[in-house]
């Protein structure tokens, strides 16, 4: 906590003393005094349960779309011809690029939010697990076929479990993602939400709001980041990896 509480007191004393100017950035003090009230009067709480509402539905179809894209390119060489070089292409644009079509293919409401948020997740999901499948150690997918498994035990047994670790990761990053994507699905032709709140505060020069905002979000995904790691202690427990001194 050394260096966080370090940055902040030194972002308190450069507003105190003026160097840094209230219009580009507002003292500590102000940003904890305006959450304070736009809490109280339930207009933080609000943006958050949008936002959240938004991340969860969008976080769990791109979970879905990307894992299901991965077992079949990752099993199947036919699969990984097909789907592997447009996924590939996909995963280089940026979502800026992507709002204008968005917004043509499926309006300016909840569903362009909530495509472009699991077109975030699904991409480092694909990306993570099918080089965790294809990292599979060959001998143990002949150890399957001497121990005669079916197509789903060997799923189920070896390659999930084999997959798992790199796909953890691919999690963790699509975590991210999907809070950098809501950050700007919500500031497009958005009623409610955090990105609205920052969005609205911008043209009216709140930069306490702003903050407030940012600050959500991070928490938020800190969170969420903080949740993945303690399942990954969990489910790879039995995975030593080198501890740095």
């Amino acid at each position: 906590m050394v260096s966080p509480v370090l940055i902040v007191v030194v972002w308190q004393l450069a507003s105190s003393t003026g160097i840094l100017p209230q219009r580009l950035l507002t003292a500590p003090t102000t940003v904890v005094s305006t959450a304070i009230d736009i809490t109280r009067d339930g207009t933080l709480p609000h943006a958050i349960v949008i936002s959240l509402q938004r991340a969860v539905i969008g976080f769990g179809i791109g979970a879905v779309v990307g894992i299901g894209l991965a077992l079949i390119a990752g099993l199947s060489l036919i699969g990984e011809q097909i789907l592997d070089p447009p996924l590939q292409m996909l995963r280089m644009l940026p979502f800026y690029g992507l709002i204008p079509l968005f917004i043509l293919w499926f309006g300016i409401g909840e569903l362009p939010k909530v495509v472009l948020v699991a077109f975030g997740v699904a991409i480092p999901l694909y990306i993570n697990t099918f080089a965790g499948i294809r990292s599979v150690d060959g001998k143990l997918a002949e150890l399957a076929q001497v121990q005669q498994l079916s197509k789903f035990g060997l799923i189920r047994h070896i390659v999930l479990p084999g997959a798992l670790p790199q796909a953890l990761v691919g999690l963790r990053l699509a975590l991210a993602a999907s809070w950098l994507a809501l950050i700007v699905a919500e500031q497009v032709n958005a009623d409610a939400g955090l990105g609205y709140l920052i969005d609205n505060a911008r043209d009216f020069l709140r930069t306490d709001i702003i903050v407030v905002g940012l600050l959500v979000y991070s928490l938020l995904g800190l969170i969420t980041d903080s949740i993945v790691r303690l399942i990954e202690r969990k489910a790879l427990a039995w995975r030593r990896g080198f501890l740095a001194s």
